[in-house]
């Protein structure tokens, strides 16, 4: 961790601030509005390049029984793959997608609501064929809340020993960060008020405290990789930054050679492919 956070802090205040602006009238319908059984796992998507099926975990119940209410719904019968990274992920979703010119920004779109974070992890992670949720950045999202509707699928690149341990380093930090923001909020009053009275010593003194704080912690429950994450992103490949910051909650079981399709089209402005690719149909199997 760095010692010079004064603005850290300072950041985590107004992100605290968007969140709380932001998650009002938020929350998911889909505990209410879908009524599922534990066989109703799978759904397929036809795709404009081939068929693709996924299946659900029942460990993330709130993302399953959304996904299941919009595909009973029809909400991605007609949407487009609107952003596409070839090694990394396809991404769809955007009700607003369907009736989309060529020249359109997408990934705005949504029901309206968001839905609460069920990290699995480390048992659901970001290997090939993941099924995750798309959200919003941190700085308005610290909750991690995802999309209403949008979700990706990883592609992923395979990783070598020494970059997965290079990555696994990387992941460490941004664990120790995620440290901080959360002693942050805890102790919000107590920043605002020092901020009040204008007392930077003491905001210093605070500053520093926090920071041993996070150490300690990260000490006693350091971050590594399971053996499975560790022969899944060597051997397949995956997006292990991912892991942690974003909801798994399916893989694809089906179809990855027409995800590899999507994932290999030519793609144009905000990687949005240059010839349409479509969900035609979402159906339960």
């Amino acid at each position: 961790m760095k010692r010079n956070l004064l603005l850290f802090v300072m950041a985590a205040l107004t992100l605290m601030s968007c969140s709380a602006n932001n998650s009002e009238g938020q929350a998911s319908p889909a505990a209410t509005a879908a009524t599922t059984n534990d066989d109703m796992t799978k759904v397929e998507l036809e795709t404009s390049l081939g068929k693709i099926v996924v299946e659900l975990y029942n460990e993330t119940p709130q993302h399953r029984d959304n996904f299941i209410k919009l595909v009973k719904e029809g909400y991605y019968d007609g949407v487009l793959f609107h952003r596409v990274i070839k090694d990394f992920m396809i991404q769809t979703g955007d009700g607003n997608s369907k009736t989309a010119g060529p020249n359109t920004m997408l990934g705005d779109g949504d029901p309206g609501y968001t839905i609460e974070a069920e990290f699995v992890y480390p048992k659901y992670f970001h290997k090939r064929g993941a099924l995750a949720a798309a959200r919003t950045a941190d700085q308005v999202n610290p909750e991690r809340r995802s999309s209403g509707s949008q979700f990706y699928i990883v592609t992923g690149k395979i990783y070598g020993s020494d970059e997965l341990q290079m990555m696994t380093q990387r992941m460490a930090d941004m664990k120790k960060q995620d440290i901080f923001r959360r002693l942050v909020a805890e102790n919000r009053a107590r920043i605002e008020e020092l901020q009040k009275s204008q007392d930077n010593a003491g905001l210093q003194t605070l500053q520093t405290e926090l920071i041993q704080l996070t150490e300690a912690e990260a000490a006693n429950t350091p971050f590594a990789m399971t053996d499975e994450q560790i022969n899944a992103y060597t051997s397949i490949g995956g997006t292990p930054h991912l892991d942690g910051q974003y909801t798994v909650f399916g893989e694809v079981i089906e179809g990855m050679d027409v995800v590899d399709k999507i994932q290999n089209v030519e793609t144009g402005t905000a990687d949005r492919p240059v010839n349409d690719v479509k969900i035609i149909k979402a159906r339960i199997l």
